[in-house]
């Protein structure tokens, strides 16, 4: 009687089993794609002009975040997405220079993981693709010196640039696996008119094509538009020939409107406040000006089209209802000076210099020349575009990228931390279309990696600070105490709807950001006791997080 019954009893546990199995699907493959100093307004489903049909039809299919934040900075940015934690807490609290201090020393440390180094024992295979920008290690004398390099960082395949930016048409840098290799004499993709976002798009998609079909995948797409400098093909950039002429204050008029009906902003809690006077006067290089954002929207728009390859490549080979597929952005829009200063020379007739062999590797991001001994020319007058310039859009234009928030890039007022989050996953989004108003940090990242893929996070590291996003995806929501920041003494922490904001050196201001998105107006006189309360949060949080006074950080220290 009693084997009877463990016979009875056996199937039916091995079918209920399988019948949860079955309800919860496979595991998903999971893309996240990251951009490179892009504003919160630039594309087409935030509000942008810029013409980005596969991003708007990922949110049309998808979520929407309209509270999510980077760490405003390029290499934090990517060590927090990575890692899961804090910037710091990864050892990349500023940049990949080494100033002497646990938070500060330009490479992963050992006490945390990446994304890929926890999925890999799960069953995922992990490729990369793009941007590192993660390691000084960027000119390796040895191997030893590759050690946070890719593939030492658990992705089995990678093709792209160590360092943070460079030519697009000649990146420095540049690596497939372990090797550094010239763009010019690469015998693996023998790309007559190279473009470096072509190629990012090309690579992601190989390695889609030739993964193992038994095993889910994860894969990182770090494009590097629309970083300086504003290098297109001259077809796209004649694309968006007269579409910036009516200038700064109107694009961003519309832009505002346009979010304002798509619901990524409500007219309750933000401003158009006056643009700067000192930025709003055309001037006499106005025709040059606009040829920048000319230039930055068809980088955009080509960053677009090489997504549509991947989600295309997704669907041909019938995987796309069961990817998760992440986009986002590493920071604010870009007020840097880069190439802005003096009046620039015109193109010289004729190569001054000795032209450069195939096989001679680009070592740094600023290259004086081109290949065929073309000077690489900068300042005001110089024509954004070809591969002999060297510019960026400036504050201005970043104004407009960032409406309607306040600053940019380096800093940690919404403007700088401030990203559209799609995500699309047909199988595991409830009621795609929705615009979720949840706050979400690219630490959240790790955390659902984790969750989806069923992976164990490893003891013995630094613990998980994100979410898990999953609720969201179903409708729900995150619960947690605080999201925080710190990069170069500029310091932030968000409770709530209640944000408490710095810039280095300067005293605290305090928002309502249920009432003022746009931090017009600081109520820190108001709520001296909330501002106390949150200061106190804050300086606990840098304690653990191995955050230093910049003062500090900035004698490098070493």
């Amino acid at each position: 009687m009693k084997d009877d019954r463990i016979w009875v009893i056996a199937p039916l546990v091995v079918w209920a089993w399988c019948s949860m199995a079955t309800a919860a699907g496979p595991r998903p493959n999971i893309v996240v794609i990251l951009s490179d100093d892009m504003g919160y307004s630039d594309i087409g489903c935030y509000g942008g002009e810029i013409e980005t049909p596969t991003l708007d039809r990922l949110a049309a299919g998808g979520l929407r975040f309209t509270h999510f934040y980077n760490t405003a900075r390029c290499c934090p940015t990517r060590a927090s997405l990575l890692t899961g934690l804090y910037p710091h807490q990864a050892g990349i609290g500023h940049m990949v220079d080494d100033k002497g201090l646990p938070g500060y020393r330009g490479d992963l440390n050992d006490s945390c993981v990446t994304i890929a180094e926890v999925l890999e024992p799960a069953g995922y295979a992990s490729y990369a693709v793009g941007k590192w920008h993660v390691t000084k290690g960027v000119n390796p004398k040895s191997d030893a010196d590759k050690h946070n390099w890719p593939l030492q960082r658990g992705f089995s395949r990678f093709y792209g640039t160590i360092t943070g930016a460079g030519s697009f048409f000649d990146p420095a840098t540049l690596v497939r696996d372990n090797q550094l290799i010239s763009a010019c004499a690469d015998p693996d993709y023998p790309a007559a008119d190279y473009y470096y976002t072509d190629a990012i798009s090309d690579h992601a998609v190989r390695f889609i094509r030739e993964h193992e079909a038994t095993k889910p995948f994860f894969l990182y797409v770090a494009y590097t538009a629309a970083h300086w400098p504003m290098h297109a093909r001259a077809g796209d950039i004649e694309k968006y020939k007269g579409r910036y002429a009516a200038g700064y204050e109107a694009v961003r008029a519309a832009r505002y409107g346009k979010m304002l009906e798509l619901g990524v902003i409500t007219a309750a809690n933000t401003t158009l406040w006056p643009f700067p006077a000192d930025l709003g006067e055309r001037g006499a290089y106005w025709g040059w000006d606009e040829r920048n954002m000319e230039v930055y929207a068809a980088m955009v728009d080509c960053m677009d089209r090489g997504i549509g390859q991947i989600v295309q490549t997704l669907e041909e080979s019938g995987q796309l209802e069961n990817t998760l597929i992440c986009y986002l952005q590493d920071n604010g829009g870009c007020a840097e000076g880069m190439g802005r200063s003096g009046v620039g020379p015109r193109r010289a007739e004729a190569p001054s210099l000795p032209v450069m062999a195939d096989t001679e590797m680009r070592t740094t991001f600023h290259p004086q020349q081109t290949r065929d001994g073309y000077p690489v020319r900068q300042g005001k007058g110089v024509m954004a575009g070809p591969a002999d310039t060297f510019i960026g859009y400036g504050e201005a234009w970043s104004t407009v990228s960032n409406t309607p928030f306040r600053k940019h890039k380096h800093w940690v007022h919404e403007g700088g931390i401030a990203t559209p989050l799609l995500a699309h996953w047909p199988q595991g989004i409830d009621h795609p279309g929705r615009v979720a108003h949840t706050p979400g940090h690219l630490i959240d990242l790790m955390a659902t990696c984790v969750d989806l893929a069923g992976a164990a996070y490893p003891d013995g590291k630094t613990p998980l600070e994100g979410r898990s996003l999953e609720p969201v995806f179903g409708n729900g929501t995150i619960d947690r105490e605080a999201l925080y920041w710190e990069h170069e003494g500029n310091r932030a922490i968000r409770v709530g709807d209640w944000k408490l904001v710095a810039m280095h050196g300067r005293p605290w201001e305090l928002y309502d950001l249920a009432r003022d998105r746009s931090e017009q107006h600081d109520v820190s006189g108001w709520e001296p006791e909330r501002v106390s309360r949150m200061a106190a949060m804050w300086e606990a949080y840098a304690a653990r997080a191995n955050v230093a006074p910049w003062g500090e950080v900035n004698r490098k220290r070493r």
